[in-house]
């Protein structure tokens, strides 16, 4: 069953009522804030990779802030262990049996902090919840709940003690993006606000909604002509000549569900060419691996993306029904 045009108008509605409510936080970056929530209302993870100081912190604790729901903040350090992670099993003397102590990622919201400057050990302790929503300690398996939402922040410049996130990992995060530094409006208004009083973001809806927002977007109507440029959009980015490696399967799914997301939140009941357009770099670039001999020119996974998009055609019609 599609989604109806009353359903869409309450969609478009609530996202932007929490999109406003984050912006309260993070002032000027309202592209970023609408594709993290996008992400979140998809069911996907979020990777920020950006300088210090432009608030991907304070990103990430607005949106959990803005959920009436848990959240978490992980700090990833070279001796942090995976059990640190996801919990361990204590044996209780008092009792003889053995007793399970939930991590950290037993949250709605979870922040990984430079995730980066972990050891690749404790970042696999993630592929698994990241994927399946669930966590297998000593051979038990236990679910995380819904919704559930993995925001990970690494800074590109300082690269001492850090760790590469393996391509496996970074194939599991749903979109990468970055907030950049606001412009002088945005900057004069933070620097008046640090003598006033400290902003609070209140919670505004409850996890049960998300979960609904989640589901309704699945019923948005995706027109065989987008599905096929998605999929022609992919297979170009595997047949560039300056990539190794080009998008996966996951990736082309991930692009897919995230669109029906989009759409919904600009309160359409359909996907359109410009929606797969609008989410292709954040959705796409970090799964790229490129040829060396690339790198060495400069060229990046955006700009091949950005390429594939001119060289791809879209479907002449607009994706409704």
């Amino acid at each position: 069953m599609t989604i109806s045009a009353e359903q869409s108008a309450w969609y478009a509605q609530t996202f932007g009522l929490l999109a406003d409510n984050v912006e309260q936080a993070i002032l000027g970056k309202r592209h970023v804030i609408e594709l993290v929530l996008a992400t979140a209302l998809t069911g996907g993870h979020v990777l920020l990779e950006d300088v210090p100081g432009t608030g991907k912190t304070a990103l990430a604790r607005a949106l959990a802030q803005t959920v009436d729901g848990s959240s978490s903040r992980i700090q990833f350090t070279p001796d942090l262990l995976p059990g640190d992670v996801t919990g361990i099993t204590v044996y209780d003397q008092k009792t003889g049996e053995f007793e399970f102590h939930a991590g950290p990622i037993f949250s709605n919201i979870v922040l990984a902090d430079e995730i980066n400057r972990a050891s690749p050990k404790t970042q696999s302790a993630l592929l698994e919840v990241m994927e399946e929503g669930n966590v297998t300690v000593d051979g038990v398996t236990r679910p995380v709940g819904r919704p559930f939402l993995v925001i990970a922040t690494q800074n590109p410049v300082e690269q001492a003690g850090t760790y590469r996130l393996p391509e496996a990992q970074l194939d599991r995060f749903m979109i990468k993006t970055s907030i950049g530094y606001p412009d002088a409006g945005a900057t004069l208004r933070i620097l008046q606000g640090v003598t006033g009083p400290a902003v609070t973001v209140n919670g505004i809806v409850d996890t049960q909604t998300l979960v609904t927002m989640t589901e309704l977007a699945r019923t948005v109507y995706v027109n065989p002509l987008v599905s096929d440029y998605i999929m022609r959009i992919v297979d170009g980015t595997r047949r560039a000549s300056e990539v190794r490696l080009g998008v996966s399967v996951r990736g082309a799914i991930a692009l897919a569900r995230l669109v029906t997301t989009w759409a919904a939140s600009r309160g359409r009941t359909f996907v359109t060419p410009d929606d797969v357009r609008d989410l292709a770099v954040p959705a796409l670039a970090h799964r790229l691996i490129l040829e060396p001999e690339a790198e060495f020119d400069g060229v990046t996974a955006v700009d091949v993306v950005g390429q594939v998009l001119l060289d791809v055609v879209p479907p002449a019609e607009n994706g409704a029904a």
